[in-house]
């Protein structure tokens, strides 16, 4: 995720402290490192070296908290999920499901000059993890799962009985133009691309 500025929340929070509030603990800056460098890198240009560094963590006490790379990518997945959750959450103090669908929209249109410049945090993920055969390649489908359930809720809500077909074609679109807009690095195609999602969910209702 991103924030209204356009800043990649989601794919890593600020890994110094802000004033007035506590230094995060090590643990939590190492997988705060790992979801922005994950997403900055991916996941095999990235090595625990790196991700100590941005966490400023003695690289020596990575192997406290994560026995493997893989045990702190996995842990970087579990956060990302949790991130997205935390976020379908916010979209409930809508009242309508339409009202919650264009809020999602709102928030692809946040994650533009991010979007541009490293691509959706998510969908690079599960991705470069899908070419994998061990159980680490399998993880991040969750955080797709998770989109598109919530949209099915959303679209079932609206009285539609293709709200899987729905669901699925809205994350498509999302990761589509995720894609293009770091392709070409054009910021203004979500831009777009937003446009035309509201458009089609007002259709919709």
């Amino acid at each position: 995720m991103t924030d209204s500025n356009g800043n990649g929340g989601g794919a890593g929070l600020a890994l110094e402290a802000r004033r007035g509030q506590p230094t995060p603990d090590k643990r939590q800056r190492l997988v705060e490192g790992a979801r922005l460098l994950l997403h900055q890198q991916g996941v095999e240009k990235t090595t625990l070296a790196d991700i100590a560094q941005a966490a400023d963590v003695p690289v020596g006490n990575v192997y406290y908290y994560f026995k493997t790379k893989d045990e702190l990518v996995q842990a970087a997945i579990d956060a990302q999920a949790q991130d997205i959750e935390t976020a379908l959450a916010s979209f409930d103090r809508h009242r309508s499901p339409k009202a919650r669908l264009k809020a999602f929209v709102k928030l692809l249109t946040a994650q533009r000059e991010v979007a541009a410049r490293y691509g959706c945090p998510h969908g690079t993920l599960c991705s470069e993890l899908d070419k994998r055969d061990d159980d680490l390649g399998q993880a991040g489908t969750k955080l797709m799962q998770l989109w598109i359930d919530w949209a099915e809720q959303q679209f079932r809500a609206m009285g539609r009985r293709d709200a899987r077909d729905l669901a699925v074609a809205l994350i498509a679109s999302y990761q589509g133009i995720m894609l293009l807009t770091n392709t070409f690095n054009q910021p203004e195609l979500i831009i777009r691309e937003a446009r035309r999602l509201d458009r089609w969910i007002d259709s919709l209702a």
